[in-house]
């Protein structure tokens, strides 16, 4: 039988109906996403540079500039080279002064706010394209209206807002894990060399990212062992070895890359340990027990060095604050579990909770893939638990968009009750009015059930208040040139970089007049007296600056005895 004729006026009709519609499919999106970025603009615009920030910056310029991965090793360089990217021409400067167990920000030039600009707006970028990553995963494991409603609670996400608007690791960090497990699961349906090559390139920028990616490198590369087109494969003599391996090296390959191809050697000679990094100012030496004498080249070995001092520091922990309690070390094994109760928008954590619990009973069909996906961010939450880094959301901020795909479950889930979609859209709408509550300071976002102005009882730090205050400061000092300020502040840059002049408050200072302190400061985490300046809550608080630093009237002299 021949084919039916279709006539040019027939084809011309269905031409018009679909370009409508494929213009359609991509407008909400589109909309989403500009709605996201005017929310990390506000937020670049009034928050100052946080605590790291301007470190991982100057240790982004040292790179660039003269080779170097020496000062702050603590984090891979990926996020550094990429956020510095705008700021190559010298007359960006961060002068950073090195203190026993700190920094300092002493300049900036030409000056904080443009440098800020430049630098966290390559983060939004990375942000953007996560968004486009879990908008696609959605759509390909659910639908098209699971893809913009996960979309939609993404945008309106404090924490993805907050952390891929300034210049720091977690944003590419979270990115690369999902970008990684997202092309796993591609890959497992066709292993091609083309996704193997994709899938290494992405495991050795995820290594770049962050040194708590290492882990889940090591998971990624158990799943592509094991791993067939349907089924998991126990027999070693059938797994994927050639094309694990060649991910393997590629991998290797790329974190090599990104220190430069540099070269390191490590000598032991007669109990001491020699290890020589290019372009540092001198090697590390220490005495080891081993007594032979050996000499090996180590491609990236700062690589190898700054994962050693993490594990280190981990080993030792760091000072941290948790519902009301001072630690110097840390190691709180509930603290990341009350900190997502406390800070993840409560109709998301509600709908993601909602969502695992019906894939698990099988009320909904879930794809396999959604499962080998989850075992990422189930071994991060691990990992976070007995680590001894108490800190902030932000070191479980990877969970957050594999969460969001549960929630896009429950979009399955809700198409079959009569008035669901209708109802989860209106969800979608509190969830936008929840977030700003905090608008622009999203850094500082707590959930409905903490009021605002005693979140600093519960959690401090990253958390809070991580210095991102000096703007709302400066305002205020603006309004109020009669008021001589006292400032007790939790930050790395001097405030006077920001064009403020404030009396430096020291710990039990005895002090009259208007005193401002950091919420971090009044939770004490590092001071050397936690409760140094929890006097103050005794005077009258007058108003709070961008959700972090606490505005007293102290209207007497305070003595001594009354600071202690």
């Amino acid at each position: 039988m021949a084919p039916p004729v279709t006539s040019q006026s027939t084809l011309t009709r269905l031409t018009r109906q679909t370009v409508p519609a494929v213009r359609t499919r991509w407008l909400f999106p589109a909309l989403l996403a500009l709605v996201y970025v005017v929310q990390c603009a506000w937020f670049i615009r009034t928050q100052s540079l946080t605590y790291d920030e301007p470190v991982h910056i100057a240790e982004g310029l040292e790179a660039w500039r003269h080779g170097r991965f020496e000062q702050y090793n603590d984090h891979p360089p990926l996020a550094r080279l990429w956020c510095t990217l705008p700021l190559l021409n010298p007359k960006w400067q961060v002068d950073v002064q090195q203190l026993a167990d700190a920094f300092h920000i002493t300049r900036i030039a030409p000056n904080p706010e443009a440098l800020a600009w430049r630098a966290r707006s390559m983060n939004v970028l990375l942000g953007l394209l996560l968004g486009w990553l879990v908008w696609r995963a959605a759509d390909q494991l659910f639908s098209r209206g699971a893809a913009n409603f996960v979309l939609a609670l993404f945008v309106f996400s404090p924490s993805l807002i907050a952390h891929f608007s300034i210049a720091a690791t977690d944003g590419a960090a979270t990115l690369l894990i999902f970008a990684a497990a997202w092309v796993l699961v591609r890959w497992r349906q066709q292993t091609s060399w083309r996704r193997t090559l994709l899938l290494g390139l992405l495991l050795g920028l995820m290594l770049l990212a962050k040194f708590s990616t290492a882990p889940m490198f090591v998971l990624a590369l158990l799943w592509m062992l094991l791993l067939s087109l349907d089924k998991a494969v126990f027999d070693p003599r059938l797994w994927n070895w050639s094309k694990t391996i060649a991910t393997l090296l590629l991998a290797i390959f790329v974190v090599w890359a990104g220190y430069f191809f540099h070269v390191s050697r490590l000598t032991v000679h007669d109990g001491t340990l020699t290890a020589s990094f290019p372009n540092w100012s001198e090697p590390i030496v220490k005495s080891v027990r081993n007594q032979r004498n050996f000499s090996v080249l180590i491609p990236a070995g700062e690589y190898v060095e700054g994962f050693r001092e993490l594990v280190r520091h981990n080993r030792h922990g760091q000072a941290a604050f948790f519902l009301g309690k001072v630690s110097s070390q840390g190691g709180w094994k509930l603290y990341y579990s009350v900190v997502i109760l406390l800070k993840w928008p409560s109709v998301v954590l509600g709908l993601s909770l909602l969502g695992l619990a019906l894939t698990l009973r099988r009320r909904l069909d879930a794809p396999n893939d959604v499962w080998i996906m989850s075992s990422f961010p189930a071994i991060y939450l691990a990992l976070a638990i007995v680590a001894r880094f108490n800190i902030g959301e932000r070191h479980v901020l990877p969970l957050y968009p594999f969460a969001l795909l549960f929630a896009g479950a429950v979009w399955e889930w809700a198409r079959r009750i009569r008035g669901g979609p209708a109802f989860l859209v209106l969800l979608a709408g509190l969830n936008a009015a929840d977030a700003m509550r905090y608008a622009p300071g999203y850094l500082s976002y707590f959930n409905v059930f903490v009021r605002p102005a005693e979140s600093f009882h519960l959690l401090t730090d990253s958390n809070l208040d991580w210095g991102q205050g000096l703007l709302a400061l400066r305002r205020y000092q603006h309004e109020h040139p009669q008021e001589q300020i006292s400032l007790s502040y939790f930050g790395s840059v001097n405030p006077a970089v920001y064009g403020i002049q404030a009396h430096p408050l020291g710990e039990n200072e005895p002090v009259y007049g208007t005193v401002i302190v950091s919420a971090t400061n009044l939770s004490g985490q590092f001071l050397t007296n936690p409760e140094s300046y929890r006097w103050l809550l005794q005077h009258e608080r007058t108003k709070i600056l961008d959700h972090s630093l606490y505005v007293f009237q102290v209207r007497d002299k305070v003595s001594d005895k009354h600071t202690r």
